[in-house]
């Protein structure tokens, strides 16, 4: 583990599953890292690879894409094409050397708060572990080379 390191996480909710378990949380008393940036999307079909590809760009450390189950899908293929589009990301991840094991994707129900928190907590833990994006490090080197 990284001394001194606060990974930054993104998070993409679907607002019928993941989005309400947020607000369950913290009304519930269980604590979510602050270090989690909630981005509410009506599903998490819509999220895509220029999503994920941009929240690395503007300093993400890691991607959480929450969503609901297959079959519990409110616009019926949502959670498919979540599917779809975390492995072709994981692909690009993998090409552009930032490592796929900084992508999640997790299917929850609206009812699986205590679930979603504990792999909101894993991510951050697995994310502080394998240290900051190199994104990150290769945008400060630039900026000391700069000055």
């Amino acid at each position: 583990m990284r001394s001194g390191f606060e990974p930054k996480i993104v998070a993409f909710c679907c607002n019928w599953s993941s989005y309400p378990a947020i607000n369950d949380a913290g009304s519930s008393g269980q604590n979510i890292p602050p270090n989690v940036k909630f981005i509410r999307m009506m599903c998490g079909g819509m999220v895509t690879e220029g999503f994920v590809l941009k929240a690395f760009e503007l300093g993400a450390d890691g991607v959480l894409v929450a969503t609901c189950p297959v079959e519990d899908c409110h616009y019926n293929t949502g959670s498919r094409r979540a599917i779809d589009v975390h492995k072709s990301t994981e692909r690009i991840v993998e090409m552009l050397g930032i490592g796929k094991e900084r992508l999640r994707l997790g299917w929850f129900s609206s009812n699986e708060t205590s679930e979603f928190v504990n792999t909101v907590k894993e991510f951050v833990e697995k994310i502080r572990d394998v240290g900051p994006s190199p994104i990150n490090r290769r945008t400060s080197i630039m900026a000391i080379n700069r000055e």
